[in-house]
């Protein structure tokens, strides 16, 4: 009789057969020639922009099952922001992947020379659970326009999202082209043992880390978008009242389990009370007296995550919040201060509703204290200083980010997002994402016509007009 480990060892080999036949098919598919042509490519987004709109309901439901999010909010950082990315794309990617012509050197007479831009071939995309439909879709609109074949898998942890994201994936496109993997107990490991022509990771750092030890046995290339503690500086010239909204409002944004929400704040200790103060005013305004049955504050994502937050603010000064509901799962937002910046809470991201406040005397202490630190994905700036805003972008190295304001910077299309360091490598959005999923291919054209002999052997009397060519 087959015992338990019998039954799971079959079912593994099962499932790496199954992922083995899916990358084939596909390696098979992209090798035909069909996804190359713009005609295609522009057929296949439409595809997709039909497929979002049929499962659009389902799709929010979802997100509520997984994360608790309101529709309002499901559709402001997930499903509004795939169509507006699929737009921008479906509008701009034919220009893309044009032939582009540039010089010649003179030493190259007479030649023509352009960049040709092909698919990379077969990519991988790995999807977390915060943003599983933004952030499962929205690389996959840049290897559809680039004109690849894609697997996407979803993350486990937002189970609802990820069944609806396979049921929409399988009735709109062929496995063949683009297929979506749901998670098994070792599906990343089966899939990451697949040779792929790019892998795009969104996560951890320390799961990134194991994509690109992966990817390095097959000199896979990857994009890694990772996270890391993202600072938020509010100098003393900054209009506190908007800082605090905007800050409560990027800090909130899906109970904070966002890789660019801020993580701690910078603050003048001229402006320390009255930023909190006004911290406080709006997270009353945004989620009332009791923000744990507030329906606009989605919950933590599972029992690991929230426990692991509330040991964060254990042995902390809590100025405001941190109720916690282990059956809902929510925790009310919480403001920390005279945080020591040893103690765990400034150790690792944050990933949820916990705002650190610490406070600085000079401005230069507060560049200092960002530099010493691991390069994040985000950095936020509220000042009316335009010197020290230049400083701040001049001397600081991070992913990208916002003066005045927190999170938006991703929203546009026309700017690359990405990490730098330990918060990423690689980016996308726009054409940066078009650009992720493609190689530009050189090819200089020779004239047959003409053969100048200066190159070839022998060299005597030639060095002279070889310096004057190559200076």
């Amino acid at each position: 009789m087959a015992t338990e480990n019998d039954v799971k060892e079959t079912m593994d080999v099962m499932e790496k057969s199954r992922i083995q036949r899916i990358v084939e098919s596909q390696r098979a598919r992209f090798s035909t020639g069909r996804t190359l042509s713009a005609g295609f490519r522009r057929e296949k987004l439409k595809v997709l922009a039909e497929a979002l709109s049929a499962y659009e309901g389902r799709l929010i439901q979802a997100l509520e099952e997984d994360l608790g999010k309101s529709s309002f909010e499901s559709y402001e950082t997930e499903l509004g922001m795939v169509k507006e990315e699929l737009r921008f794309t479906q509008a701009r990617f034919g220009s893309w992947m044009r032939r582009t012509r540039v010089k010649t050197p003179l030493a190259q007479f007479p030649s023509k020379s352009a960049v040709y831009r092909e698919p990379l071939g077969v990519a991988l995309i790995l999807s977390p659970w915060n943003y599983p439909v933004n952030l499962a879709l929205t690389p996959l609109i840049s290897a559809i326009a680039a004109g690849n074949c894609a697997v996407v898998k979803p993350s486990r942890n937002a189970p609802a999202t990820a069944a609806a994201l396979a049921e929409m994936i399988g009735s709109y496109f062929d496995p063949s082209y683009i297929a979506l993997v749901e998670s098994g107990e070792n599906t990343n490991r089966d899939l990451l043992e697949q040779r792929f022509d790019h892998i795009f990771f969104t996560g951890s750092p320390e799961v990134g880390k194991t994509v690109m030890e992966a990817a390095a046995r097959n000199l896979t290339p990857v994009t890694l978008e990772l996270g890391g503690k993202s600072p938020c500086i509010v100098d003393r010239s900054a209009k506190i009242d908007l800082a605090a909204r905007r800050i409560v409002w990027g800090k909130c944004v899906n109970a904070g389990q966002t890789c660019v929400a801020p993580d701690y704040v910078l603050v003048d200790e001229a402006v320390k009370e009255p930023l909190i103060s006004a911290i406080q005013r709006y997270l009353i305004a945004f989620f009332g007296s009791e923000p744990l049955t507030n329906k606009d504050l989605p919950r933590i994502v599972n029992e690991r995550h929230f426990q692991r937050l509330v040991g964060l603010m254990e042995g902390q000064q809590i100025r405001f919040g941190g109720q916690s509901d282990a059956n809902t799962r929510k925790i009310a937002p919480a403001v920390l201060v005279d945080v020591d910046p040893d103690s765990p809470v400034m150790q690792e991201e944050i990933f949820g509703p916990i705002l650190p406040i610490l406070s600085y005397q000079r401005f230069e202490d507060a560049v200092g204290f960002i530099k010493e630190r691991e390069k994040p994905l985000a950095l936020y700036l509220f000042t009316s200083d335009r010197a020290r805003e230049r400083r701040v972008i001049r001397t600081l190295s991070f992913g990208g980010g916002c003066v005045n304001d927190t999170l938006v910077h991703l929203s546009n299309p026309h700017m690359p997002f990405g990490g730098v360091g330990g918060s990423g490598m690689g980016a996308y959005h726009g054409k940066r994402g078009f650009d992720t999923f493609t190689h530009e291919k050189s090819v200089l054209r020779k004239s047959s016509l003409i053969d100048i002999p200066l190159r070839y052997p022998p060299y005597e009397g030639k060095e002279g007009w070889l310096r004057l060519f190559l200076r």
